[in-house]
């Protein structure tokens, strides 16, 4: 069978890796096919902020040429070698923009490598370029970027979640195998969950986030984005390990992932369903999907019961509370002073303080300025306690619920999100309502504890997640609950849901979407001494 760009991109990242060992495919050949999809597609998508063809073209021809001449560089050689990836533009990339898709860094070229981009690079993945985000992470919908809204494939009239709507939108739409993300509350599962990808978020301090553009740091965690089970273990083996740069990162070895997710054997695994994280405010669909989830697996020998989480109905008003209040303090170095953009004031003295307020009034979008001022509130003398204080003992009482919870079940199961993707705008004007859109993801990161979100179906033709949660450092147990719900529900279709992409996003060739907004560009020029 003859390969072509098309069927090339629709493969997995574990069977282009196959293919490139085999000698069947080249890099080079898999790197262009990504590029051409992204230049065919991505003026309607937007999930990319920049494109990186050179370097990426760069890469895949290192790689070809030590497979070419074959010995022990070549037997040496990572499995995803030649494998193409994307990346969140929050992460920083020696050598690429980093915006965090804010006008306050637009054009910022860092100085060094994320760690994870440092073991990316090693492992020689082509990088792609770097995907669009809400500003700084703070969204769930990657409405609030400053350069324009991401579309999700499967509508391009509704949102890919977020904040790390780029990277699920890029793997969704075949633009990219792999992408990476960060996930606070939810960033990478919840994108995962609405655009029909699986997102993991690793246990707290098992991914180094040394290079990851902070927003609240005791939550933040970097984890892989792809289309199966297997390809984000795989990618999460590649970024996981101890990095002494990162006074978080736990002194631990990475497991074969894979492994796991290969295991589909779920007789006599204890699966919890959390009593908290189902019923009112959840879609009739999206329950409808996790019902029949719950089936399947208790069909294949896995032992469902309920477990009451009863501090998880604080979850949402303890993350809002405590991830602003370290939101603001991480962005006060974003002044107009030390790097990143400076906008002069008009008129008056040029001072350090109206630098700065001027700076930052036209540098952040509403959202970032929203969230600054509720955890400047939260920690302002004479409120610390009632609010700050008070979320970090809700926070404890979390923590104490996934234990007990985890003492009658193996695995945690949620719906991932309780909606499925909605309209663009829909929720732009209720900040309430895109907050409780992380009701279910937010308990992990205030816990620390893994989680990921695969497939489970659809609802009213659009994609529905489902979530595992395992204790800290037990990330191996959610690759093998949904590396098997994968095999299980993919056994019972024609074909797996992210193979089931509706014709909405255009074949190569077919030019932009004409209807899409273009991608806002900042209202100032940054100060050339502004950015360092």
């Amino acid at each position: 069978m003859t390969t072509t760009p098309q069927s090339l991109i629709r493969l997995t990242a574990a069977q282009m890796a196959a293919k490139l060992a085999a000698g069947e495919i080249t890099s080079v050949e898999l790197t262009q096919a990504h590029l051409d999809r992204i230049a065919a597609v991505d003026d309607t998508i937007n999930a990319f902020l920049h494109v990186n063809a050179g370097q990426a073209l760069e890469t895949a021809a290192g790689v070809d040429k030590l497979r070419a001449a074959g010995g022990t560089e070549a037997e040496s050689l990572h499995p995803l070698a030649g494998v193409p990836i994307a990346i969140k533009d929050l992460i920083v990339t020696k050598g690429q923009p980093t915006t965090a898709g804010s006008k306050m860094l637009q054009g910022w070229m860092s100085p060094y490598d994320a760690t994870v981009i440092e073991k990316i690079r090693a492992a020689r993945l082509p990088i792609l370029g770097k995907t669009n985000l809400d500003e700084f992470a703070m969204g769930s919908s990657t409405e609030h970027s400053a350069f324009g809204p991401t579309r999700n494939p499967w509508d391009t009239g509704r949102i890919p979640g977020g904040s790390g709507g780029g990277s699920a939108a890029a793997v969704a739409a075949f633009e990219a195998p792999l992408a990476l993300g960060t996930d606070t509350g939810g960033s990478i599962r919840q994108p995962g969950a609405v655009t029909g990808t699986v997102g993991t978020k690793p246990t707290y301090g098992s991914v180094s986030r040394y290079g990851a553009i902070a927003m609240a740091s005791s939550l933040d965690q970097i984890g892989p984005v792809a289309r199966t089970v297997e390809d984000a273990a795989l990618l999460h083996e590649l970024i996981g390990g101890h990095d002494p740069r990162d006074s978080t990162s736990l002194p631990e070895q990475v497991p074969a992932f894979a492994e796991f997710a290969a295991n589909h054997d779920v007789a006599g695994l204890r699966i919890g369903v959390i009593k908290q994280l189902q019923g009112e405010g959840y879609q009739a669909g999206v329950l409808a999907r996790f019902q029949e989830a719950l089936d399947t697996l208790r069909e294949a020998g896995a032992e469902i019961v309920e477990v009451d989480c009863p501090s998880f109905d604080y979850a949402v008003g303890s993350y809002y509370l405590i991830m602003p209040s370290e939101a603001s303090s991480n962005l006060a170095r974003y002044d107009g002073v030390r790097y990143g953009a400076r906008v002069l004031p008009e008129g008056g003295p040029l001072t350090i303080e109206r630098v700065m307020g001027a700076t930052r009034a036209a540098g952040f979008g509403d959202e970032v300025k929203r969230r600054i001022i509720l955890g400047t509130y939260a920690l302002s003398a004479g409120y610390y306690d009632a609010y700050y204080g008070s979320a970090q003992k809700v926070r404890t009482l979390i923590q104490r619920d996934f234990d007990a919870a985890f003492e009658a079940a193996d695995v945690l199961i949620s719906p991932t999100s309780p909606t499925v993707a909605f309209p663009l705008g829909e929720k732009l004007d209720d900040p309430m309502a895109m907050y409780l859109n992380d009701v279910t993801t937010i308990p992990a990161n205030l816990a620390g504890v893994p989680g990921i979100s695969v497939p489970g179906g659809l609802s009213e033709g659009l994609p529905v997640g489902i979530q595992f949660l395992a204790p800290a450092r037990q990330d191996a147990r959610v690759y093998h609950a949904a590396g098997a719900l994968e095999k299980l529900l993919n056994d019972a279709a024609e074909s797996p849901l992210w193979a089931q992409i509706p014709a909405l996003v255009p074949a190569a060739g077919a030019g932009p979407d004409a209807s899409r907004p273009a991608a806002a560009a900042p209202a100032f020029t940054p100060e050339v001494g502004g950015a360092k």
